[in-house]
């Protein structure tokens, strides 16, 4: 069955899009892109995302969002030469502007709107069957997680590095323990575009973090964050480190490359604390996601972490940047089968459901 996975996560940095052929737990990557957010877009995401907006405001958005997912389909087919009609089947995470854990979450995009321009079933709104059957509605993808990489001879971590940090640990067992660890390229990219007055979204290479040195006095304060002690299931967003946050270390007065430094060491920091506290033994951290591409969080990951084998997604023929909008044409296959597809060891459900909702 090939799928088309949509996402656009809380980095806001754009629409990824994964087209994969799915057979059982055989997955191959066909085509892959990135489409960067425009600059309006961005801003009209952020400001549906603070807790004062109006529904006129959502709902365009939600349409706008639509269209713009389903020509990221259309183009991403164009410039690999695929015919749109070898796609079966969109799953579509939706941009998050609400979440809150374990009572309610929001995912716009109109997923009709997909369906109409692509001729394609869209499967959406995964988040919100796990939060009616008692799940926080987050993450989704330890269930991907678990079909991609559990090996029977090695305890693993999947660490995704989007916008929030999370991670999935596997026990050769079969145990499955996952939760968001705290910030991962948000807070910093963030930090990025105040020092570059907008030029820059994200610190490419971690030059300019690199260019900073570690406040630990505010490194301990935000440490000391009660979320960090906090058992699983959890989960983190921009309700966490958006706007507030930032302005949080601005008050600091510190350099800004001083607080990317800093916000790189947090990000770090905080896997190794809910590597260490809550997610047992680990042979091997596979990292996914845009923080894959830091080398000054890499290494940091590998201090906090002796004794880890630390690698990539990539290790497995999967790319960094891809395995989330996979993830999301994985889970969409399983609710075109009616088979359930959330973990309740990760949420904290009550039982497995089928996610989402399909637009024909």
């Amino acid at each position: 069955m090939r799928v088309a996975g949509i996402m656009s996560g809380t980095s806001l940095d754009g629409i990824d899009v994964a087209i994969a052929d799915i057979d059982g737990r055989r997955i191959q990557t066909v085509a892959f892109r990135t489409c960067a957010y425009s600059d309006a877009v961005r801003r009209a995401i952020l400001e549906v995302s603070n807790t004062t907006t109006t529904t006129a405001a959502i709902s365009r958005l939600s349409f706008q969002l639509g269209e713009l997912y389903a020509k990221a389909v259309i183009d991403l087919c164009r410039r690999s030469r695929l015919p749109l009609d070898s796609i079966h089947l969109i799953g579509c995470h939706g941009q998050t502007i609400y979440h809150e854990s374990g009572r309610n979450t929001l995912q716009i995009g109109e997923a009709a709107v997909i369906a109409e321009r692509t001729a394609i079933p869209v499967v959406s709104d995964f988040r919100t069957r796990d939060i009616a059957a008692g799940g926080k509605g987050a993450p989704m993808v330890p269930f991907v997680d678990y079909m991609l990489f559990h090996d029977r001879s090695r305890d693993r971590i999947a660490l995704n590095l989007g916008g929030i940090g999370n991670i999935t640990a596997l026990s050769r067992e079969g145990r499955v323990t996952a939760f968001d660890t705290g910030p991962g390229n948000m807070v910093i990219d963030q930090l990025v575009a105040l020092h570059t007055g907008g030029k820059q979204r994200f610190d490419r290479g971690g030059r300019i973090a690199a260019s900073g040195r570690v406040n630990r006095k505010l490194l301990d304060e935000l440490l000391a964050d009660p979320y960090y002690a906090q058992k699983p299931p959890k989960t983190a967003g921009r309700e966490q480190y958006g706007a507030e946050f930032i302005e949080r270390l601005l008050a600091s007065k510190l350099p800004l490359p001083d607080l990317m430094a800093t916000a790189v060491s947090l990000t770090a920091a905080t896997v190794a604390i809910g590597i260490k506290r809550f997610a047992g033994r680990c042979d091997e951290l596979i990292v996914s996601g845009g923080g894959a591409h830091n080398p000054l969080i890499m290494a940091q990951l590998a201090a906090f972490l002796p004794g880890i084998a630390i690698g990539t997604t990539a290790d497995y023929g999967i790319d960094v940047d891809a395995k989330e909008a996979i993830a999301f044409a994985i889970l969409a296959s399983h609710t075109w089968r009616r088979k359930p597809s959330n973990l309740p060891a990760a949420t904290g459900a009550k039982r497995q459901v089928v996610l989402g909702k399909i637009s024909y």
